[in-house]
């Protein structure tokens, strides 16, 4: 249930990063019913391509880093999280999904919303648990 709620808020995080920064986008249409239509199933597959890096990617790079964090008091994190969304970018353009993060710092504003957002979704799911 955990990693189902890390990826439905990485999808919620991705689309709202989406609609925030011109440099982080789906290919397609911009706007309408068709925008939807087209970009779901990519925003989806993204997510989940989000989901497994950041939960098998993200902790090792983030040990292996573990000094720079200290020494920069956490701030370090925020340069492992914009290498986790434009992993996941490239990784989405090697299979074939259309979705492009142009830059370091577009991608820095990406993770910033991407967290926050997570931060708003994933405590939903915790309340939906149930008891055995």
């Amino acid at each position: 249930m955990k990693f189902l709620a890390s990826v439905v808020a990485g999808i919620a995080g991705l689309a709202a990063a989406a609609f925030l920064f011109d440099g982080i986008y789906f290919d397609g249409p911009r706007q309408g019913v068709a925008e939807i239509e087209q970009k779901f199933l990519p925003l989806v597959l993204t997510g989940l391509i989000f989901g497994v890096v950041t939960s098998v990617v993200a902790p090792v790079v983030r040990l292996v880093a573990l000094p720079l964090v200290i020494l920069t008091i956490g701030l370090f994190l925020l340069v492992i999280n914009a290498g986790m969304l434009a992993l996941t970018a490239w990784l989405a353009g090697q299979l074939g999904l259309p979705f492009h993060v142009e830059g370091f710092w577009t991608a820095v504003g990406g993770a910033i919303v991407i967290t926050l957002v997570t931060w708003a979704v994933e405590p939903l799911f915790e309340g939906s648990r149930v008891s055995s």
